[in-house]
């Protein structure tokens, strides 16, 4: 007959050790899939700086890179490919990390960098840059973009925490909506009216890295890692308020100092990147929602997967770019909607949108 003992269930550390081992497999499987991200990143910067309209060997790339000189190899590849390489690092980095900052902040699985207007005050400070104050130069946009960002998200914020409750993700979000639809009538009132800023933001909005210089990569880098910074320190924050504003105050969270520093991360991260390319569409929206399919809602994999995702897509679409029109380009953000809208579209029919 089984004595007592034999008949009890299994100890409750048994269960507790089964769990700490799925998470730790569960830990290790992120981990591999974030080392492999990172090396298709570094496989994608070497086909960056190797390919162009201009045909390069390996080997004059590699010399170039080395020693460098005045030959027409070198400044092509360190005066121009470099810079640009770096430049769709940051911006692809920069636009995946904003893009779940949004929906993360706002709770909406359609979220993307532009939907509290940042996108479109960066455009619109630059088209009266263009028109009143005489600007011509990428590294001149780069200060306008980013005051005009700040201030539309400024506007949009106070417009959106006011009355009872403070700010919300709906006001916030009809905010930058309403917001958007007043910049985006400013500029087309200006670029209709002023053929000097009709030109100047023609080139710019179009949304390209062919005409990024060492300049401009320095003027914004400041600002970039000042939003990657406070938005990866988040991550723990994001996934108490997925829990909704009331459950994450109770649980000890600073809903309106996260919502704060949040906006300003993708204020940051928006403006500088929008500055140095131009508004590069599908980018925000894409990314998080591929990401999530491999992590899950865990924000703190989320946000550093993001932007590894976001540099890949950005410089595979770039070097697509160099060689369907080849030796012509095709401007990234064409690249960039052609290949996330149908990606978009099978993560849509494959799975349900998550919910934030």
């Amino acid at each position: 007959m089984a004595t007592a003992t034999e008949d009890r269930p299994p100890a409750v550390g048994a269960g507790a050790d089964d769990a700490a081992a799925a998470v730790r497999r569960s830990r290790s499987l992120l981990l591999t899939g974030l080392t492999v991200s990172l090396l298709l990143l570094v496989v994608v910067v070497v086909l960056s700086i190797g390919i162009g309209t201009k045909n390069l060997s390996p080997a004059t790339v590699w010399d170039s890179l080395l020693h460098g000189g005045d030959s027409e190899a070198d400044l092509i590849v360190r005066g121009l490919r470099v810079p640009r390489t770096l430049a769709g690092l940051m911006v692809g980095a920069a636009l995946g990390l904003a893009g779940s900052l949004m929906q993360a902040l706002s709770r909406n699985p359609l979220a993307d960098p532009g939907i509290l207007g940042v996108n479109a005050g960066a455009a619109c400070a630059v088209v009266l840059g263009i028109a009143f104050f005489g600007i011509t130069q990428l590294d001149e946009y780069v200060w306008f973009a980013l005051l005009g960002a700040a201030l539309a998200t400024v506007v949009v914020y106070l417009l959106g925490s006011t009355g009872r409750g403070g700010a919300s993700p709906v006001r916030l979000v009809l905010a930058g909506a309403a917001v958007t639809a007043v910049l985006t009538g400013v500029i087309s009132a200006v670029v209709l009216t002023n053929g000097i800023a009709f030109n100047g933001f023609r080139s710019w909005t179009v949304g390209s890295l062919q005409h990024v210089d060492s300049s401009v990569v320095a003027s914004v880098t400041p600002f970039l890692l000042a939003g990657f910074v406070l938005a990866m320190f988040l991550g723990p924050s994001l996934n108490t308020i997925a829990l909704g504003d009331q459950l994450a105050a109770a649980l000890g969270a600073r809903v309106g100092r996260v919502r704060v520093t949040g906006i300003v991360a993708t204020t940051l991260l928006c403006g500088a990147a929008t500055a140095v390319a131009g508004p590069i569409a599908f980018i925000g929206l894409v990314v998080p929602h591929a990401v999530r399919a491999f992590t899950g809602p865990d924000h703190r994999w989320i946000l550093p997967f993001s932007m590894v995702a976001g540099a890949v897509l950005v410089l595979v679409s770039d070097v697509v770019g160099r060689l369907v029109l080849w030796p012509s380009e095709l401007e990234v953000s064409v690249v960039t909607a052609v290949l996330g809208a149908p990606v978009f579209v099978v993560i849509v029919r494959r799975r349900r949108l998550a919910q934030l």
